[in-house]
């Protein structure tokens, strides 16, 4: 029989699950697109002529395959551009695709490795933290916490660094570690732009603990 802690921490659980399939894929988006557009030209200086043309036609399969749900189509042709074009940003790219794709399919274990991938292999620092923080949360998801921390503190650009504090919070509450939930969170607040909207569900997690993400200052995240 579940003891109540253990019922407490699933209620918990089931919430971040639904904040992260409610904002999850908003939030990864909105970093493919602002890195789409570097990576791309990034590609272009990196790979000339019939090698990059082959790697971004094979990119658009596994986009479209996506798009339409043949599912058949894009494990052949992710497992393609991984093994021709490792070192391109269209493969880690493809791979963060399909990740989504497979976690939408529930296909879990398949997903966790394109992700898995991504961060071992991926030369691009934006899209390895991209892989980072959806890997910890399918870590979290399994209640593996420690491999999900090990992910969140991790060596990331800066720009990450607010979401990493974020879900770093999360591990926290779960772990029924408020006090360390509530730095995380203020330094997640802090990181934020002034007008970000993510800052404000931040926020909310802070009043949902009883802060005030201005009433101290953050400290440094444990690393």
């Amino acid at each position: 029989m579940a003891s109540p802690l253990d019922l407490e921490e699933q209620e918990q659980l089931d919430e971040l699950k639904h904040f992260w399939k409610r904002w999850g894929d908003l939030i990864t988006w909105l970093m493919i697109v602002v890195l789409g557009g570097y990576a791309a030209w990034m590609g272009w200086q990196s790979y000339q002529g019939k090698q990059a043309a082959q790697a971004a036609a094979l990119y658009d399969t596994v986009e479209r395959s996506a798009i339409s749900g043949d599912i058949a189509l894009l494990d052949r042709s992710v497992t393609d551009i991984k093994d021709k074009f490792a070192n391109t940003t269209y493969a880690q790219q493809a791979a963060l695709l399909a990740a989504r794709v497979y976690n939408d399919k529930d296909r879990k274990a398949d997903a966790k490795a394109q992700l898995t991938w991504v961060v071992d292999k991926a030369s691009d620092e934006g899209y390895q933290a991209l892989a980072r923080l959806r890997l910890a949360s399918l870590l979290i998801e399994d209640k593996a916490y420690d491999e999900a921390t090990k992910q969140l503190t991790a060596k990331t650009p800066e720009a990450f660094a607010p979401l990493m504090a974020d879900r770093l919070g999360d591990l926290a509450v779960l772990q029924a570690q408020p006090a360390q939930a509530v730095q995380h969170y203020k330094n997640a607040w802090k990181g934020f732009e002034p007008n970000a909207e993510y800052r404000r569900l931040v926020a909310v997690k802070l009043a949902a603990l009883g802060a005030d993400p201005e009433d101290s200052p953050a400290v440094e995240s444990k690393k």
